[in-house]
């Protein structure tokens, strides 16, 4: 039998508020995920995360447990913190058992060279939203923020989320979308010629020259619907969709 394979997902954006996206994912931890030798999670795992101290609350230490059910039985987990998830801290992780990652992190992948990334630092055209992301990955803001009041976090949160929306609203496609010359510098300067990545919830396999290298760009899925990640191999990469009718 041949070496297992690695999984990663993206964007799974859980919340109370989509049931559905959440067993589902569940799903995919009991009875798909054990099958890989590792998970990578590239960001968003959750649609909020105000803090580690926000543990407690049922609908987290139920995907914690059950994330850590995974480790425990050997599958190694790693996560990438994304634009929604990006205060995820070392509690969480040693409640989930995963290693967290920097962005973005370079890894061998079956002997090939591969970039993982959320995706949002590449939308280089989007500059309002820069701007956001350069203010709230600065340390002082986020020990501004974690020293609020948990309550005043989560409306905070919410709030932000709102606004976030409202902003995408009325924003071109295009620019919402990596750049070109953001992702040939970024395969360039990490001398690979596989990057990975979510964010766009764009998904597709995109093939470029590097350098005068061939070189692939994998986009993973949202779970908003039917879920999906990306299982890679010594054969290579293919997206993988789970069944509308999984949970049971």
């Amino acid at each position: 039998m041949g070496e297992k394979p690695v999984f990663f997902v993206a964007d799974v954006h859980l919340t109370p508020e989509r049931p559905w996206t959440t067993d589902l994912f569940l799903y995919f931890l009991a009875r798909v995920a054990g099958q890989a030798q590792a998970l990578y999670i590239l960001g968003d795992l959750f649609e909020a995360w105000v803090g580690d101290d926000d543990l407690d609350d049922p609908f987290h230490a139920r995907l914690t447990t059950r994330l850590r059910r995974l480790s425990d039985v050997g599958v190694a987990m790693y996560f990438m913190a994304g634009n929604r998830d990006f205060l995820a801290g070392d509690t969480l992780a040693q409640a989930t058992g995963w290693t967290p990652l920097p962005d973005p992190c370079r890894i061998d992948l079956y002997g090939v060279t591969t970039l993982l990334s959320h995706g949002d630092a590449y939308c280089t055209d989007d500059h309002a939203y820069q701007a956001f992301r350069r203010q709230v990955r600065d340390p002082s803001w986020q020990a501004a923020f974690r020293a609020r009041p948990l309550a005043e976090r989560r409306a905070m949160a919410q709030a932000m989320r709102e606004q976030s929306e409202a902003a995408k609203a009325g924003k071109r496609p295009a620019i919402m979308d990596v750049h070109a010359a953001a992702i040939h510098e970024a395969l360039s300067s990490a001398g690979a010629t596989r990057m990975i990545h979510g964010h766009t919830h764009r998904p597709a396999r995109h093939t470029l020259s590097v350098d005068g290298v061939e070189c692939e760009r994998w986009v993973l899925t949202d779970w908003y619907a039917e879920g999906g990640y990306l299982a890679c191999d010594a054969g290579g990469c293919r997206a993988e969709t789970l069944s509308a009718s999984s949970p049971t």
